[in-house]
């Protein structure tokens, strides 16, 4: 994530609706940045997803753990929803 926002920052790409990351020192002062968000959410659903997996055992949870095997994922049965 921290890679792709910098990239994103680097190359000024678009986002959407013509919005850009903004500079890489809003970091520091913006509590609420990509990466500060990030970072104090990365452990948030570390209980929560396996107590929901254990109360709602007819759901499927589905791990993408790269840019890979979402590809390979939409690719699959989705092929067709998703176009």
């Amino acid at each position: 994530m921290i890679r792709r926002t910098i990239r994103r920052r680097v190359r000024r790409e678009e986002l959407w609706n013509g919005n850009v990351e903004p500079p890489i020192r809003t970091l520091l002062s913006d509590r609420e940045h990509i990466v500060r968000w990030a970072i104090s959410t990365r452990r948030k659903y570390d209980e929560r997803v396996p107590a929901l997996d254990l109360a709602h055992p007819h759901l499927v949870v589905v791990r993408l753990r790269s840019q890979r095997e979402v590809e390979r994922w939409l690719g699959g049965a989705l092929a067709d929803a998703v176009r």
